[in-house]
């Protein structure tokens, strides 16, 4: 990654992570990389006990200083005009990784990672989903096994009290991406359950 490095960040709707995910963001403006906010219909538009969307939105702005890409149409010139090197969904909800695996494309983030992955470009996923264990595991499996997909490496967050849920390490967003440019998965992308 260096300072001309151009990233499209996209949140999708794990509100609980977002406060996890802010920091990353601001690491990589401090590093002189150009990162640009996507958000989902759901991550821009719905208030939750995490907080309303409106200071999330506040927050992305200021942190990088590019108002958020939030519409499917504003996506779509993504790929066409080679906006970025490298686009990362974190957090990446077990929906949105549904929607990849069977290429539905009906969120911003779903158009802007079909119209990035046409110049076969990385695509960075962290993964935030209590069923990643379960209903989304199938998906994960999918997207493990296409070309241009790196994961964040994950554990269960909570093996005790939610069982099947799984969560990207967001501290480890940076060297993720680093190795996604240079077309490697960082490993290993499975790390050892957390307390809980």
């Amino acid at each position: 990654m260096t300072t001309s490095t151009r990233i499209g960040f996209a949140l999708t709707g794990s509100f609980c992570t977002f406060a996890r995910v802010l920091p990353v963001v601001q690491q990589l403006v401090e590093r002189g990389c150009t990162v640009t906010p996507l958000l989902s219909f759901h991550a821009g538009a719905l208030d939750t006990r995490f907080g309303t969307a409106a200071q999330w939105r506040t927050a992305l702005e200021d942190a990088t200083g590019h108002a958020p890409i939030d519409t499917i149409e504003a996506a779509e010139p993504i790929g066409p005009h080679r906006l970025f090197d490298v686009l990362v969904v974190a957090p990446c909800t077990g929906n949105t990784l549904s929607k990849l695996a069977h290429s539905v494309i009906d969120t911003p983030v779903t158009m802007a990672v079909k119209s990035h992955l046409r110049s076969e470009r990385p695509v960075v996923l962290a993964v935030s989903t209590n069923d990643g264990l379960s209903g989304s595991a199938a998906n994960l499996g999918i997207l493990l096994n296409r070309r241009h997909y790196y994961f964040v490496p994950l554990r269960q967050d909570a093996p005790l009290a939610k069982p099947r849920s799984l969560v990207a390490e967001m501290e480890r967003l940076p060297e993720t991406i680093e190795a996604a440019l240079e077309g490697r998965q960082l490993q290993p992308i499975l790390l050892a359950p957390g307390c809980g």
